[in-house]
């Protein structure tokens, strides 16, 4: 039987389409065990496993993690590698499952640094899970808010400069065509974990009216019962965007 926090979010019926988490307190979760960080991270993966299992079963249709942002390739060599292996693994193992689950997993960012064998590991997921009708993952790897802005003018500049784009025909609907996310809703939900109240560099441009969830559970130990109290929390609330509330 569904636990009472799901069986509530149904009920409510008003459930986030888009749904992205910062996913934080690998590290802190090690070091409390005295563990090198590294089985922070994998133990990580679990909690990703589990939420994603808990978005299908709430109906949210996409899932966004930042899951290793730019600024993260200035980490140690030896951690970076095994990030790097866990990704492998990760993106290996679960392939079948997530095809299975009907997940579709997407992921964006400067790929073209990591190592050749994750970016292969990438191609036949994104392959093998193509069209899958449940969930939409979006994996964000080497992934900076900052740098999806410039890329997305500096390929607006190119079209213009094709003749192939009147620049006085720039929009805020022209501008996310070139965003990684084009085509996509803006996310409706940000759960950040770990306690930290910061956005880090991430989905600078979409989260321009997202509600906010701070959650205090580092991620290693957070899951889907982690994942409906959010989205509870986000059904009390009213979205107005900029307007005022209806007397």
């Amino acid at each position: 039987m569904p636990p009472d926090s799901l069986l509530r979010i149904k009920l409510d019926g008003h459930i986030p389409q888009h749904v992205a988490i910062i996913m934080d307190g690998n590290g802190r979760w090690a070091r409390a065990r005295t563990l090198p960080r590294f089985k922070g991270h994998a133990a990580g993966v679990r909690a990703v496993r589990d939420v994603v299992e808990g978005s299908i079963e709430a109906g949210v249709e996409i899932l966004t993690l930042y899951a290793f942002s730019q600024e993260n390739w200035n980490r140690p060599p030896r951690e970076i590698s095994a990030l790097m292996t866990l990704l492998e693994h990760y993106l290996i193992k679960e392939r079948t499952e997530l095809r299975a689950q009907g997940v579709e997993v997407r992921v964006f960012g400067d790929l073209d640094r990591l190592p050749n064998r994750q970016r292969a590991a990438i191609e036949k997921m994104e392959d093998a899970t193509a069209g899958g009708p449940q969930l939409r993952l979006n994996l964000m790897i080497s992934y900076s808010g900052r740098s999806e802005i410039l890329r997305a003018v500096a390929r607006l500049i190119e079209r213009v400069q094709a003749g192939t784009l009147s620049s006085s025909s720039i929009d805020e609907s022209t501008f996310e065509s070139e965003l990684y996310t084009a085509g996509l809703p803006d996310p409706d939900l940000l759960i950040r974990t770990s306690g930290e109240q910061r956005i880090s560099n991430f989905m600078l441009w979409q989260l321009a009216y997202t509600e906010l969830f701070l959650s205090p559970v580092l991620w290693p130990d957070f899951r889907r019962e982690h994942l409906f109290e959010a989205i509870r929390d986000y059904q009390r609330r009213e979205r107005r965007f900029g307007r005022v509330s209806a007397v």
